[in-house]
């Protein structure tokens, strides 16, 4: 049984458009806490960094959590599908080589959501990098290593 039974159809229907605002999320294979080792989840931190110094999008906030991320980004140059293919298949090709193993690390697909205009952006940022705090991995925000915001 797939570990995403519905996830090859997330897609379907669906376009991106440059310009608009987008929640993503990734999670990884069988929900492993990947990411509990903090300098691998910088690996994927430094890939969304990675998509804003090329044009693809601007990130406005991100949280990586130990087995999963979420990215709320503005997407520039090209679409949702070739940002989150890109940035998945770099991000398993370092984690893998930083871990000295070969194994798939995500779950097929990922999960989006495109926020109107009108929503509000800092809303649904506190949220999203409160995500450690709901999970109770830390007491303060401050004190987990792995989400940003550009309005901190």
């Amino acid at each position: 049984m797939s570990s995403t039974p519905h996830g090859h159809r997330l897609r379907t229907g669906r376009h991106s458009e440059p310009g608009r605002i987008y929640m993503l999320t990734a999670v990884t294979q069988q929900r492993q806490p990947i990411f509990q080792d903090w300098r691998i989840g910088r690996l994927v931190v430094n890939e969304f960094k990675r998509a804003q110094e090329h044009g693809s999008a601007s990130s406005i906030a991100w949280v990586v959590m130990p087995d999963h991320f979420h990215w709320l980004v503005e997407l520039h140059n090209g679409d949702m599908p070739n940002l989150m293919r890109s940035t998945k298949s770099r991000c398993a090709r370092l984690i893998n080589q930083a871990r000295g193993i070969s194994a798939p690390v995500w779950q097929k697909g990922y999960f989006d959501r495109a926020l109107r205009r009108d929503e509000d952006l800092k809303a649904a940022a506190r949220y999203l990098i409160a995500n450690p705090l709901r999970a109770r991995l830390v007491d303060r925000i401050g004190d987990y290593p792995l989400w940003d915001a550009i309005w901190i």
